[in-house]
């Protein structure tokens, strides 16, 4: 069971069978003791993934969960088989490791891109070439917008832009404390000397356009499938 569905099931505990406490703190009645309540913030981290969960998938995107690191790696090792992929690249880590990864895919066979920082522009238009053949991307995204269900993901030199625009499948991860409710609260967050120096990017789910025959196309400017997976860490 993951952590996000013990926080849930724990939830429901503690509203069907509240536990009464001697005066020195002891449970009484049934010797059974139940699992710790979750604080408020991590039910609030709840609510916001839910919710996230719920937009997101209302405009063609897939939720994937939410999951510890682990989970995530086999999640996304059955998506990398399913499309038979051979080729996966893989940005770095904002506040996860990126590496355990990139060693799974190896050993299942799959070539992984990496894209750290490269030396001039022929190794990046040599890195974009690369991105435009390979069958999925993986990459953290900065923070998750609640109220729409967006991912909020500035490029850097270790993710560019071109790594959520070129591959068809996306698998985007984000971190569930950093799912904040709308576009104001992950502005402020960011800030605005951040926002000045980087190159701000916005995915609500899969590319679309209406361009031709007024008919909703997928995948035309951008990836035609996008995975979200929201990252629960032990200590959330």
């Amino acid at each position: 069971m993951s952590e996000f569905h013990k926080l849930i099931a724990n939830l429901r505990d503690a509203l069907e069978h509240p536990r009464a406490e001697t005066h020195n703190g002891a449970a009484t009645g049934d010797a059974e003791v139940l699992a710790p309540v979750p604080t408020a913030k991590a039910a609030r981290r709840v609510e916001l993934a839910l919710k996230f969960a719920r937009e997101l998938e209302a405009l063609s995107g897939r939720f994937l969960g939410t999951l510890t690191q682990k989970e995530s790696i086999a999640r996304i090792l059955d998506l990398a088989a399913a499309l038979r992929a051979r080729s996966v690249a893989v940005g770095e880590g904002i506040v996860g490791d990126s590496e355990p990864l990139g060693h799974a895919l190896e050993r299942a066979g799959i070539e992984v891109i990496r894209t750290g920082r490269v030396a001039d522009e022929a190794a990046r238009a040599e890195l974009r070439g690369k991105l435009a053949q390979c069958t999925m991307a993986v990459v953290e995204a900065d923070y998750g917008i609640a109220a729409t269900g967006t991912l909020a993901m500035l490029a850097t030199p270790e993710r560019p832009a071109s790594l959520t625009l070129l591959p068809p499948v996306n698998v985007i991860l984000v971190g569930a404390a950093r799912i904040l409710p709308d576009l104001a609260a992950v502005l402020a967050e960011i800030g605005p000397e951040t926002l000045a120096s980087h190159r701000l990017a916005l995915v609500t789910g899969p590319s679309r356009t209406a361009d031709i025959e007024k008919r909703i196309v997928l995948g035309v400017h951008g990836p035609r499938e996008v995975h979200v997976a929201a990252l629960w860490q032990a200590d959330d």
